[in-house]
């Protein structure tokens, strides 16, 4: 395996977090032992020249797959239920009663491979029933990984990833493909947009939102970096919407305007 020198491993740590905002200052192990064995494959001699081919490659696909490696895009259906019962028990019939409009804006934000917005579709589908024809409900799913978001895009999975899944919903939802595999169906497929969306560059929306998703996403960034997300969520978001984070996250150390609801619940003052 290539040694990673000091030098080269500084280099790599700060343009990550500042073009990232992920912090990999304590991972040098993590970094040694997610890319030896690749640079080495690909025939460069040190971390160096790799990470400056990644940096010049103008399709920027080699730089998101590098964050993939240092980062884990484990996600699965209806992780962290709870929040997904609350959705459907709380965020949903408030949104219902108060909304004149009926366009409901939901954000996915580290959406992964498309297993949380689904969910968030399918739950959506399924309160609003006959009247979803007269909503505009589609979740919009953001990542900044092109390749995690063709996968969501697909919709494909296997039935091992299905394995929480309600019967009713793989039924209704989905579509057998082969002996092993279900797609989503073109109806779920199109409630949920997929974006490529870096959430430390600018960004802004025409509308604000009700609710948006995004868990376990800013545990590789600093208390700054957090800050400076978290300000941005609660600009794009309406007054008495809901903020997720991952049951391992808290806002604690955070600066922030949200309201505690629950554990890993927020909610932007009415």
């Amino acid at each position: 395996m290539i040694s990673l020198t000091q030098e080269e491993f500084e280099f790599i740590v700060n343009h990550i977090k500042t073009n990232f905002g992920v912090n990999l200052a304590n991972k040098r192990p993590l970094i040694e032992g997610r890319l030896g064995n690749y640079v080495a494959d690909l025939g460069f001699n040190n971390y160096m020249d790799y990470f400056q081919f990644a940096i010049k490659d103008t399709t920027r696909d080699e730089m998101v797959n590098l964050i993939n490696k240092l980062t884990t895009n484990h996600t699965y259906f209806l992780r962290e239920s709870d929040h997904f019962d609350f959705y459907k028990n709380t965020v949903l019939p408030w949104v219902d009663k108060e909304l004149h409009d009926n366009d409901l804006r939901v954000w996915s934000a580290g959406c992964s491979s498309g297993q949380e917005p689904y969910t968030l579709a399918m739950i959506t589908l399924d309160y609003l029933g006959n009247r979803a024809i007269n909503w505009d409900s589609t979740i919009l799913a953001s990542d900044i990984s092109n390749k995690v978001l063709k996968i969501g895009k697909e919709g494909l999975y296997t039935t091992e990833e299905l394995a929480d899944v309600p019967p009713n919903w793989l039924e209704q939802y989905f579509t057998k493909v082969g002996s092993d595999s279900y797609q989503v169906t073109p109806l779920l497929r199109k409630n949920v947009a997929f974006r490529n969306l870096n959430l430390l560059s600018p960004f802004s929306f025409k509308k604000q939102f009700h609710a948006i998703f995004c868990r376990n996403v800013m545990i590789y960034f600093d208390t700054p970096t957090k800050n400076e997300i978290i300000a941005k969520y609660y600009e794009h978001m309406l007054p008495g919407g809901y903020f997720f984070i991952g049951h391992s996250e808290s806002l604690s150390a955070c600066t922030h305007s949200f309201e505690y609801v629950m554990p890993s619940i927020y909610r932007k003052p009415l």
